[in-house]
């Protein structure tokens, strides 16, 4: 192991490599509790010195080794570089884990190649403009902010600034050679602040883990589309599955949203992204030493039908439907034709999870009966297929089984809801389901779904009249309610296939049924004109509200003066009922 921050070990300060490159002066004095560096001067010509974890506070004393090529004085306590400055000879220098602030004292050491200061209290990236020569330069676990003055490093080829404070990334695409990096766990928040990036022609690795850029689901995507000749991002190679993710990526949102864009309109432009990347792809059967149409020692390029164990059914300019082991992965509108297509029982079978991304999900609902007769058992995933209301997760009740299902939060509103899931427990009941969203679904979650939604059902299913009945449900649920009300059993001539259809209401229940979401095949006129009808009868029911409010409020204000004056009409009458009751008995009395 090495330390954190470090890109990799620097196999070159290794003893046995120091030697087999001809450096044949060597002195090591490593964990003696030295504080200052050891009088040299009797050893002018030595060209490796090792002095690293010690106690070391300066380099002044080695001013005199002029011929020192390799010194490192890792983890000591130096606190400033000055004395570097006369090792004019010197290739390697590591001086990591210090306490130094400023990087300086440079200016001689025109050979340097390697220069690592990883793990100090550096706060800016300054006088290195001269160090033409210079290779590798490892600033990782500092204070920096800010990736700038590297005008002039023409032979640099790897940057490491891991571990740093830095949210804005400069004259990356000046240096010529640079190929790899690593700019891990710092502050960029947006790719903007990375735009030299992608002006750079060299720059093949790339690492952006742990900023919060990296969060974002489209992180991946975005860097490639920036970055056009990336062949590793986060030490992951670029794989052909992630290079169509970029494309699907690119022409996916446009397929949704039916919108015009610049970007959603350059197929041209994701051919050059694929064949910029199809070099890099290699796999031991389109390897060159494999492969059986090489042509002078070049290998054909890979098609992406196909890598690996990812099998691509269907790619264009907006869509992807690709098969991976026991997974369906739709993208876009048009990759819902895969499922039109003939399966075989044993291909069926075998997929388990559908996912289903950048595709509304109103387009999906028709397609839910295909996958109950093509695919038995499923978890199904949703990312991006605007789900928005509780109705349309009634609709997952069309598959034949359903075991897990995940609605990612990105592009579903509904995941917003605080009761979906609940819902979701309480409609799909019949599957049992054991997941959702990767969350177990407990007997405590059935019966708090039941307390929520089943009174609610119940009322519905006992209120609404039978014709109503009728007109809610789909025609296979009018077949299961005939069924029920008629009271019906096993007769004679009635088919198998119907009598598990009538049969399936039973252990689904109507009450659940009734919770449906209609198939959108309709005409759009029809539709429209459904959506208006909906609206004059709300608007007229909000009017009929308006007014009874007002009146009720009217009420409020003359009660109490009518009141008072229905009293008082009252004591009147009883007033006048009293005297002429008394004037009749006293005209009886004297009869």
């Amino acid at each position: 192991m090495w330390p954190l921050g470090c890109s990799r070990p620097f196999k070159i300060l290794n003893t046995t490599n120091i030697l087999s490159r001809g450096f044949n002066r060597m002195f090591s004095q490593c964990r003696r509790c030295l504080h200052e560096c050891p009088q040299l001067g009797v050893m002018d010509d030595l060209q490796v010195l090792n002095l690293q974890h010690n106690l070391i506070t300066g380099i002044s004393q080695l001013s005199l080794l002029r011929h020192l090529v390799v010194l490192n004085l890792d983890d000591n306590h130096i606190t400033d570089m000055s004395g570097i400055q006369a090792l004019t000879s010197l290739r390697i220098l590591t001086l990591a884990t210090n306490r130094i602030h400023q990087i300086s004292c440079l200016d001689n050491l025109a050979k340097l190649h390697i220069l690592d200061l990883h793990h100090n209290q550096i706060s800016k990236m300054e006088n290195l403009s001269h160090l033409t020569e210079l290779q590798v330069l490892n600033l990782a676990g500092n204070n920096i902010s800010r990736v700038e003055n590297l005008l002039g490093l023409d032979s640099l080829m790897e940057l490491n600034l891991r571990h740093n404070y830095i949210s804005f990334v400069a004259e990356v695409d000046l240096l010529p050679r640079l190929r790899r990096l690593f700019l891990s766990c710092n502050n960029i928040s947006s790719l903007h602040q990375l735009g030299c990036c992608g002006e750079s022609l060299s720059l093949s690795e790339l690492t952006l883990d742990g900023n919060p850029v990296a969060l974002e689901t489209w992180y991946k995507q975005a860097v490639l589309r920036c970055v056009l000749h990336l062949r590793q991002l986060d030490m992951k190679r670029i794989t052909v599955s992630l290079i169509t993710l970029f494309q699907v990526f690119l022409c996916g949102w446009y397929a949704v949203q039916n919108e015009t864009s610049v970007l959603y309109n350059e197929p041209s432009h994701l051919n050059n992204v694929t064949s910029q990347y199809s070099f890099q792809i290699q796999t031991p059967e389109n390897s060159p030493a494999h492969c059986p149409t090489q042509t002078n020692g070049l290998a054909q390029e890979p098609s992406l039908t196909e890598a690996g164990s990812v099998t691509s059914l269907s790619l264009s300019d907006n869509h992807l439907a690709e098969l991976d082991g026991d997974t369906l992965r739709l993208f876009g509108l048009g990759a819902l034709d895969v499922l039109e297509r003939g399966w075989g029982a044993q291909t069926a079978s075998a997929v388990t999870v559908i996912a289903f991304r950048y595709i509304h999900f109103d387009a999906i609902v028709p397609m839910l009966p295909r996958i109950r007769v093509k695919f038995p058992n499923l978890h199904l995933i949703f990312l991006e297929t605007n789900i928005s209301r509780l109705p349309q997760l009634a609709a997952l009740a069309q598959v034949r089984r359903l075991d897990q299902l995940t609605i990612h939060q990105q592009g579903n509103p509904v995941v917003g809801l605080a009761l979906w899931r609940s819902f979701v427990i309480y409609r799909l009941h019949h599957f049992n389901l054991q997941r959702i969203n990767s969350q177990e679904v407990t007997m405590n979650d059935v019966i708090a779904a039941e307390r929520i939604f089943g009174t609610l059902g119940h009322v519905a299913a006992t209120e609404t009249p039978h014709c109503r009945l009728l007109l809610l449900l789909e025609e296979s649920r009018k077949r299961q309610l005939q069924f029920l009300l008629e009271g019906r059993g096993r007769r004679a001539g009635l088919s198998p296939e119907e009598l598990r259809d009538n049969g399936k209401l039973v252990g689904e229940g109507l009450s659940r049924a009734l919770f449906n979401y209609p198939s959108r095949d309709g005409s759009t006129d029809k539709a429209s004109e459904r959506t208006a009808t909906v609206d004059l009868y709300l608007q007229d029911l909000v009017r009929q509200a308006s007014e009874t409010n007002v009146k009720g409020e009217a009420l409020h204000c003359l009660w109490p003066a009518m009141f008072a004056e229905m009293v008082r009409d009252c004591v009147l009458e009883m007033s006048d009922r009293a005297k002429s009751t008394g004037d009749q008995v006293y005209q009886d009395h004297s009869r």
